[in-house]
């Protein structure tokens, strides 16, 4: 589903992040990558979600290059196949939760009927989550965790075939991180969304299939 071949990444002020890195990531995995801060994780994440390009090196999505897409092409591949969830929900405060979660299918081009389907899908997923009697409070009336879980349904409204999670748990209590970890591993197999986590935490890191560790610009098992 996702082969990386030989990327490396660089900043002026940080210098060489990411070395040479190889990855290949079939479908419907869980992969979890921890390593300490600054090590490169969420630049290989944002990589991957072709926010960013790489130094050197390619990036294929089912034998797509993704390093060699235009602007418009790179938003495509986004909200056609990818849906992230970071560790800060991002919610537009002025929306209700199941208009926040609704707001990807602006950006797709779908008819109407689709939509509708979209919108049914968005409450089962809702329900499956534990927060479909929260569809009409503001983020501001909700706890971090459910803001968590909100953010973690608009991620699949489009039914990506790749989640990218940048430390979801990272600004949850405990007993919130256990209850979103449950729910990203519990969507993995039951939708067979492919999950790949950046994460501090050793609990959610253990819940995946696979686990790697960068540091200095190096992945490994």
């Amino acid at each position: 589903m996702l082969k990386i071949s030989n990327i490396s990444k660089s900043y002026p002020q940080r210098g060489l992040v990411l070395d040479n890195l190889d990855l290949e990531i079939i479908e419907k995995c869980s992969l979890a990558i921890t390593g300490p801060s600054g090590s490169g994780k969420t630049t290989l994440l944002n990589i991957i979600g072709g926010l960013l390009l790489p130094d050197s090196g390619k990036v294929f999505f089912k034998d797509s290059d993704i390093s060699l897409f235009t602007t418009d092409e790179a938003a495509a591949y986004r909200n056609n196949n990818v849906g992230f969830v970071f560790q800060d929900h991002l919610l537009m405060p002025h929306l209700t939760v199941f208009e926040n979660i609704c707001l990807p299918l602006l950006a797709s081009p779908k008819n109407k009927r689709n939509n509708v389907n979209s919108i049914d899908y968005a409450l089962s997923l809702m329900e499956k989550t534990g927060i479909l009697e929260l569809k009409n409070k503001f983020p501001s009336q909700i706890s971090g965790g459910e803001a968590q879980r909100a953010t973690l349904v608009r991620a699949l409204i489009n039914k990506p075939s790749l989640i990218l999670a940048d430390e979801p748990t990272g600004s949850l209590d405990s007993a919130n991180s256990e209850v979103l970890t449950d729910v990203l591993t519990d969507l993995n197999k039951e939708l067979g969304t492919t999950l790949i986590v950046v994460t501090h935490s050793k609990n959610l890191a253990a819940k995946m299939q696979k686990q790697l560790h960068i540091e200095k610009g190096i992945l490994r098992q």
